[in-house]
């Protein structure tokens, strides 16, 4: 007599649910998050306060563009790009940005109570050095 050692098979679905991919989606996702956060909130690390301006459409600007940011707090103090700079250097500084064959954009980031002389100085400091391109950052008025 011939013996059968085969199992009688069973269809029947499978009810397991494999969540490790999840978890390895969630994992990374939560690391490039804590990668890119810190860079996007670098120039807002220096607390001023903008002037207001009313609400309005903007344009949105070329995505290959490179910005810098020039912040001028009201005790007279300048930042570019985080960094601490005094008004009378201000124009060496800027000098290896105009030597690039195409300049950055420069953010200006103004306190409300600085005076027009700093602001003065920081475009003249621009404009010894021919950089042209400029914007002023704003926040919306809530009226």
């Amino acid at each position: 007599m011939a013996r059968n050692f085969r199992r009688e098979r069973k269809s029947a679905p499978i009810s397991e649910l494999n969540v490790t991919n999840l978890i390895d989606l969630g994992f990374t996702l939560m690391i490039i998050f804590m990668i890119t956060t810190p860079l996007i909130n670098q120039e807002q690390t220096i607390p001023i306060d903008l002037p207001s301006q009313s609400q309005s459409s903007q344009d949105q600007p070329d995505p290959d563009t490179q910005f810098e940011t020039i912040t001028i707090q009201k005790d007279g103090t300048v930042n570019l790009s985080g960094e601490s700079v005094a008004l009378d250097a201000l124009p060496d500084t800027l000098a290896p940005f105009a030597a690039q064959s195409k300049p950055p954009v420069f953010r200006i980031r103004m306190d409300k109570d600085s005076t027009a002389q700093q602001f003065i100085t920081v475009m003249d400091a621009l404009k010894t050095q021919r950089l042209t391109k400029i914007t002023f950052d704003t926040q919306a008025s809530t009226q």
